[in-house]
């Protein structure tokens, strides 16, 4: 027994002499005496503490770097009061574990409006799955893969996240192999030899009208409508990937004092400091008419204004507010009985008056709409009584949501209530639109995504004066960054979210490639969104042009905007505000 002890003793004797080495060579190599004597001659003069604080700032410039040492991810709260993932980062800072920061990843559900209540149910269960799954991961796996990386490491960081997705892809890919039954997969596969199931018989054309001659502007040969292309499949957990990789650059910034935006723009540049940083062009949603509004009027899901890029940030939304305001007021007025309506204030027939029924998850006033015109001469109206201008002071932008549109029984888009168009007469419907008000400059999602000869024609027909944008007719970053390709639809531009297994990386990624192909980048905040506000830094240190954030209501939306105004403020001091040239709309109205 006293054997044992002496052994022991001697052990942690030899450990202690070991450690003291290790020490004494680490202080010569780093000439820590000299410092030392340094720092004291350069504080004689100062009191006890202010010493202990230069002393303690002289050690912390020597310590280890920072690294992580737990991930911990919570279930939280979104803006709808609906769980979401929280993600945390612990890191070893001078020997101690230290809470740095954490983030808020929204999910991807879209906003089902007077949905079934089955369907509603069903989503509810598959959203709470996809945040258990997703909080599992952080605190089981990845907590351990990613101990003792440094934070600043964003690159090593994402390839660990990548690395683990691609393997629980497989995982779930086997799983599904495993459970399909013996008479699954005796299931004879498609042959030549064997015809496929008839598809449905394409909806009969529409009659031809009494005296409408051939050749004319709607006579066509129509092709059948395509089915819908199967949604792209997101694996339950996926948004854990996206969150920890924004948590841990967060942490970055935030150890090396340096804002998101900053750390984020380096990331882009190869560590190369910008000399001058953008804000990007505001994309604010004013009013919702679309499918879910209490009028007819099916197409607009969003009317959005565009502050002209002349205006800083805090200017253009000061002006939207008061554009809203009126349209409060007007939306307020008593109902006419005998006058007819000044042109501007409602757009409608004889007593028709625009009402809201609440305030859209998108931050912005619901308005009955009964004709496509009608909203649109409503802002021209008020805009006209503050003294300004379409197409000047501001430009449109229109969220068509197209895929919400589609009558699979008929073929046609149901622009309104009763009211069917087929793609080819979609096309003339858009042209016709921005003969009329010029000021439109951006169209999203016009159509599905199944619908490219559309794209195309639409493209050749205004893309020279307006933007033609594919939202949720674009395919994933995942996938755009798979194919290395984003020219499957003819457009101008793209829509990327921070979503899913999306990481920091891909964002960096699939910007540059937006931006070799000439294409815009519109930065796009989700449906379901929460309070954090790192999309716009993400925005801003990317230098994309546009930034899509909703309505200026809803707490987290107008946080968002908050951030903005920070930022903006932030590049005035530091003098990196800069005024990028290839902001100015390329595709101006005649009348600036």
């Amino acid at each position: 027994m006293g054997e044992e002890r002496s052994r022991s003793s001697s052990e942690t004797t030899r450990e202690l002499q070991k450690l003291k080495q290790q020490a004494l060579e680490y202080y010569r190599e780093n000439d820590v005496p000299r410092r030392l004597e340094e720092l004291l001659n350069s504080t004689f003069y100062l009191q006890p503490a202010d010493v202990y604080g230069h002393l303690a700032n002289c050690f912390s410039k020597l310590a280890k770097p920072p690294t992580i040492c737990k991930v911990v991810g919570k279930n939280v709260l979104d803006g709808l009061g609906l769980p979401t993932l929280q993600v945390e980062i612990f890191c070893t800072v001078q020997n101690f574990p230290k809470s740095v920061c954490s983030v808020v990843m929204a999910t991807d559900f879209e906003v089902q409006e007077n949905a079934f209540p089955e369907l509603v149910e069903g989503e509810e269960a598959e959203r709470l799955d996809a945040v258990s799954t997703a909080m599992q991961w952080v605190n089981e796996t990845l907590t351990q893969e990613l101990q003792g990386l440094a934070p600043s490491s964003q690159a090593e960081v994402d390839q660990v996240l990548r690395t683990f997705f691609e393997n629980k892809v497989q995982e779930d890919k086997e799983r599904k192999e495993l459970e399909k039954g013996p008479e699954d997969s005796a299931e004879p596969t498609p042959s030549p030899l064997i015809p496929a199931p008839a598809s449905p018989p394409p909806p009969p054309p529409p009659a031809k009208k009494k005296g409408q001659k051939q050749g004319t502007k709607n006579s066509f040969i129509e092709k059948p409508v395509l089915p819908p292309e199967p949604a792209e499949p997101v694996l339950c957990g996926s948004m854990a990937i996206g969150a920890v990789s924004l948590a841990v650059a967060k942490t970055s910034a935030t150890l090396s004092s340096n804002p998101l935006y900053f750390s984020i723009a380096l990331l882009k540049h190869h560590q190369e400091p910008p000399a001058k940083l953008t804000i990007p062009l505001l994309m604010v949603s004013l009013v919702s008419c679309g499918k879910s509004s209490p009028g007819k009027l099916n197409l607009m899901k969003e009317v959005i204004c565009i502050p002209h890029s002349g205006l800083t940030a805090k200017q253009g939304v000061e002006m939207l507010m008061e554009i809203q305001k009126q349209i409060n007021k007007i939306i307020e007025m008593p109902p006419a009985q005998k006058a007819e309506p000044k042109k501007g204030h409602n757009g409608g027939k004889r007593g028709q008056q625009l009402i809201t029924g609440k305030m859209s998850h998108l931050g912005c006033l619901t308005i009955t709409s009964d004709t496509i015109e009608q909203p649109l001469l409503l802002l021209q109206g008020v805009c006209e009584n503050l003294g300004l201008k379409m197409g000047r002071n501001l430009h449109l932008a229109i969220n068509c949501a197209a895929q919400d549109l589609m009558d699979y029984n008929r073929g046609r888009y149901e622009v309104a209530t009763g009211t069917y168009k087929n793609a080819a007469e979609m096309v003339d419907l858009y042209v016709d639109l921005i003969s009329k008000f010029p000021a439109i400059i951006a169209l999203i999602d016009p159509f599905r995504k199944e619908d490219a000869e559309q794209w195309d024609a639409l493209y050749n027909a205004v893309g020279s004066r307006c933007y033609i944008i594919a939202g949720s007719a674009s395919k994933s970053i995942s996938q755009l960054l798979e194919e290395g390709n984003i020219s499957t639809l003819r457009s101008s531009g793209l829509i990327i979210k921070h979503t899913n297994q999306t990481t920091v990386s891909d964002l960096v990624e699939i910007t540059n490639l937006i931006n070799s192909t000439r294409h815009v980048t519109v930065f796009g905040s989700t449906e379901r969104e929460c309070l954090d506000d790192s999309i716009v830094d993400l925005a801003v240190g990317l230098g994309v042009r546009f930034i899509k954030l909703g309505g200026l209501s809803r707490g987290e939306r107008v946080t968002k905007y908050n951030r903005i105004f920070t930022i903006e403020e932030e590049l005035v001091r530091s003098g990196t505000l800069g005024f990028n040239e290839e902001l100015i709309f390329s595709h101006q109205n005649k009348e600036d």
